[in-house]
């Protein structure tokens, strides 16, 4: 399948990627291209910010979560009905597991993938050492990925022509063009709150500053040139989807508005070829949950920006109540706080949640926890067998409190530098911190289907 296909990598977390890479999304769709976004790793948010520019669903590239044949379906997946993909690489180009190999790096997924890299250099500061840096970049540069440099946080005209031209002298690395030091056209500080403030348009002029500014001062053509250039990527030599459709059998009711967003698109294609029917319904809009629903995903996103509107009694008594009727449910995150008994917010304020599990949620002022996470599930689940396990990452600003006594009882999670408990499991829900992919474990969307479809038939019995 031919791809037309650039990533754009970083010299170092920081060095502006997410701006570049969104303002070339901007700028080819502009120009009428059908742009398809990536992102190396596990992120949610810098996809967020791809799915508002493209208005197609981003989609993670991650080598430790779905494997080499994972990355490359999804790539493929991905990229049906594009014109051009952008895949926006993660921290610096080399940087991963470890310093001993590329294993979670750019450069792994580059190179996997066969894509043409344009490298994101941070010249401020800089005039001819800046060639120094892109030279040892290009020197570990084995299969020649690196085909460019875009120039970013230029101080002038006049300083953009002596970095590029140390660069294409000393490095010998083509240069397409620069950004400015300019702070109408670099993303706001990247944090959570930056997506809803997508949901409410608020960052939508700066998609169009961004992609002026690439059209002014950044050689989009040769871009579009690489990118065309690029060869068909390796095919996926094991497959995940099947390609067959079951028939539904069952619903899946989905939690998705600005308080709940977190779901990797491959996660609920899966549960749909199972045969699970998707309906989408909005907890911040006070929607009700579906009364047909045989199973519930409340994935994870933003419930500490919307406590007054989550905490209404009628909606938190609904979920309540269709849980301890024993509806499959599965819970990551803002999710997993929401079924607790009560979310505090930053001023102390603490807001009545779903109350179904014995946590309490304080949100905190930094960051409590974030990396990988391979889980072993420690009882049957709606998801997983004891015994069973699955990879994802965790990433938040809030931690809980067991209440009564009890502990974590849903994954034993081991991380790249830790080993842990995480969530709350019964026979019916597994609620937890951290975000699976199901790709890891694709039998994850036929056991939830199966427990859907076995409540539907309970649910049909008593007449509900």
């Amino acid at each position: 399948m031919r791809i037309p296909r650039i990533m754009v990598a970083g010299t170092h977390s920081g060095v502006g990627k997410t701006t570049v890479a969104v303002a070339l999304m901007a700028a080819l769709k502009r120009r009428g291209f059908v742009v398809q976004g990536f992102k190396a790793g596990p992120d949610y948010i810098d996809p967020g910010y791809h799915t508002a520019v493209t208005d197609r669903p981003s989609r993670n590239l991650d080598t430790w979560m779905t494997g080499s044949d994972g990355v490359l379906e999804i790539l493929e997946r991905g990229s049906r009905g594009s014109e051009i993909s952008v895949i926006e690489g993660v921290m610096g180009y080399y940087d991963g597991k470890d310093v001993d190999s590329l294993i979670g790096s750019t450069a792994e997924v580059a190179q996997l993938t066969a894509s043409p890299v344009l490298l994101v250099v941070d010249v401020s500061g800089m005039a001819q050492s800046v060639a120094a840096v892109v030279k040892g970049f290009k020197s570990l540069d084995a299969t020649g990925r690196i085909v460019g440099v875009l120039a970013n946080r230029v101080g002038s005209e006049g300083h953009y022509a002596m970095v590029k031209r140390a660069i294409e002298a000393l490095a010998h690395v083509p240069v397409v063009g620069y950004m400015s030091s300019n702070s109408s056209v670099e993303m706001p500080e990247r944090h959570l709150g930056l997506l809803p403030a997508i949901e409410r348009g608020e960052l939508t002029p700066l998609w169009d500053r961004l992609a002026s500014a690439v059209e002014k001062t950044v050689n989009l053509d040769q871009i579009v040139k690489w990118a065309q250039m690029a060869g068909p990527p390796p095919s996926p030599g094991q497959r995940v989807f099947s390609g067959t459709r079951q028939p539904a059998t069952a619903l899946l009711a989905v939690a998705r508005d600005a308080a709940f967003n977190f779901y990797y698109p491959e996660n609920l294609e899966l549960l749909g070829e199972a045969g699970l029917e998707i309906r989408e319904f909005s907890p911040l809009a006070g929607e009700p949950l579906p009364s047909d629903a045989d199973a519930l995903y409340l994935g994870g996103g933003f419930p500490e920006e919307y406590l007054r509107d989550l905490s209404q009694p009628l909606y938190l008594n609904d979920v309540r109540n269709r849980l301890a009727l024993g509806l499959p449910t599965v819970a990551e995150c803002g999710g997993y706080m929401y079924l607790g008994d009560a979310i505090q917010d930053h001023e102390g304020t603490a807001f009545p949640m779903v109350s179904s599990i014995p946590v309490r949620t304080t949100m905190q002022q930094r960051l409590v926890a974030l990396g990988y996470r391979e889980v072993l599930a420690l009882v049957d689940n709606p998801i997983l067998t004891v015994g069973q396990k699955a990879r994802g990452h965790e990433f938040h600003y809030s931690s809980v409190e067991f209440l009564d006594g009890q502990e974590p009882s849903a994954y034993m999670t081991q991380g790249w530098r830790r080993v842990g408990r995480d969530g709350v499991a019964r026979a019916y829900l597994t609620a937890g911190y951290t975000h699976l992919h199901f790709f890891s474990n694709p039998s994850i969307a036929e056991r939830l289907h199966q427990f859907a479809t076995a409540y539907r038939s309970i649910r049909q019995t008593r007449g509900t």
